[in-house]
């Protein structure tokens, strides 16, 4: 989907919806490596140190339909991290594990904490 004025975020509606951080990027980089092997297990220094590896978990992301917005770099630590369910040229503002539960359903693949926080 190619990102223009019309489907942007308002700054009202970045600040409604919780952020994250290259820590919860790390946290992702677990959990969809668990989920369907679409990345690598990155640690928060490695996610800190490459906007490669953002760029594979922003893809890994999109597979499922879930996008990420980051008006600031997003490999700071302490950056705030957006992410969106897309659908119908639209994005609709969602938590992190909101993320996690769509993807599951999406891919069926069904997972605790426990399975992939390791």
């Amino acid at each position: 989907m190619k990102l223009d004025k019309e489907n942007k975020l308002t700054n009202d509606e970045l600040e409604q919806v919780v952020g994250g951080s290259a820590y919860d990027l790390a946290d992702d980089s677990r959990f969809l490596n668990s989920l369907n092997g679409s990345t690598g297990r990155y640690g928060a220094w490695k996610m800190h140190n490459s906007k490669d590896r953002l760029l594979i978990i922003e893809n890994a992301w999109a597979k499922v339909g879930i996008g990420i917005i980051c008006p600031d770099d997003p490999t700071y630590y302490d950056t705030k991290i957006q992410y969106v369910l897309i659908g119908d040229g639209s994005f609709k503002p969602i938590t992190q594990e909101e993320a996690r539960q769509h993807a599951m359903e999406v891919t069926g693949h069904y997972m605790k904490r426990s399975d992939w926080k390791w």
